[in-house]
């Protein structure tokens, strides 16, 4: 059977050239998404197996990415969990009854994966070339627990810190509940086919880095070992301190945004990044020149070019066609 090769880069096995996906592919960048949003709602689409599985692939036959990454929102897993949650446009996930108590936290149920999201991944994964991966995807365990506490996104999440240092025993009470959701979650998206697994820390970087050794760590290592596939762990706005914390919780492969640089991750695992999205809003010189930095500063190491966060929705989707070419055939160039 032929590997995909993200999955040899992962495990940092040779390979023929560099891999490349991005974050966010699918969705409001692609004029063939924007078609299905007309039609369908957003967890219409997301828990119809058939419209999922047709935007995971989506980005696979218009870019030719080495990697379809799985069409869900990072609040999917909990939607079983007694929460409701609407997706409001430029907002993000709208919790309407956000976690405030141990009381609130015991309500909470763990329950098995969602069907529909398993019968997805395997409508991709036999669509899908051997030679491509399909990426499972999870919320990293801070985010989520700071979106069911603050009830949307926020900038300092203040509200979610007050409770973790004023009530610590319900911060753990919800981070084991939520660890051992996504762990279900997870697995059950390798039983399905998913190649790889990316937990995606969204607002880590907020934290100190003691406290996310004391109040997250645990958690996002508890997820992270449920899965046998190797595992991409992301997390926006690290520091360079909280950066090796994160590689200690896990991940075959760290993922790094454009604040750091590849060689802040530790030699001992695969890189992931880490392209300013912004910077392909500029002209095709700059956006070719600032790639090729990229893959300089991943040369040498095992290196899965991406962005150092999710596509933006005004993104041209041409211009994530020539840049997956230029990375594919620069780098076959130099390893050939």
């Amino acid at each position: 059977m032929i590997e995909p090769l993200l999955v040899r880069v992962a495990r940092r096995e040779p390979a023929e050239r560099t891999p490349v996906w991005f974050m966010r592919q699918a969705g409001r960048s692609l004029p063939e998404y924007r078609a299905l949003r007309e039609r369908h709602s957003f967890f219409e689409l997301a828990g119809k197996p058939e419209l999922c599985a047709e935007v995971t692939l989506q980005p696979v036959r218009r870019h030719g990415v080495d990697a379809a990454v799985l069409f869900a929102d990072i609040m999917t897993p909990v939607l079983g969990m007694g929460i409701g949650v609407e997706l409001v446009e430029g907002v993000g996930p709208v919790v309407d009854r956000p976690v405030a108590s141990l009381a609130d936290v015991e309500r909470l149920r763990v329950g098995e994966p969602d069907e529909h999201v398993l019968e997805a991944i395997r409508i991709a994964r036999a669509e899908l070339d051997p030679a491509r991966a399909l990426i499972g995807f999870c919320g990293g365990p801070f985010t989520v627990a700071g979106y069911l506490v603050e009830g949307r996104p926020s900038r300092d999440f203040a509200r979610t810190k007050a409770l973790m240092y004023r009530e610590p025993a319900t911060w753990h009470a919800l981070m084991e509940k939520l660890a051992e959701q996504f762990s279900r979650y997870v697995a059950a998206q390798e039983q399905a086919g998913a190649d790889v697994v990316q937990l995606f820390d969204s607002w880590v970087g907020v934290l100190a880095p003691a406290d996310y050794a004391e109040h997250v760590e645990p958690y996002s290592r508890r997820i992270l070992d449920a899965v046998s596939v190797p595992t991409i762990h992301f997390g926006t706005g690290a520091t360079e301190a909280l950066l090796g914390l994160v590689a200690r919780a896990g991940g075959d492969v760290i993922g790094v945004d454009w604040r750091l640089p590849l060689a802040a991750v530790p030699e001992d695992r695969a890189v992931q990044g880490n392209l300013d999205p912004a910077v392909l809003l500029g002209p095709w010189e700059h956006v070719e020149r600032a790639a090729l930095e990229v893959l300089a500063q991943g040369a040498g190491r095992s290196h899965v070019f991406n962005l150092g966060h999710g596509v933006l929705p005004s993104t041209d989707p041409d211009v994530l066609t020539r840049l997956t070419a230029l990375v594919q055939e620069r780098t076959a160039v130099v390893r050939a």
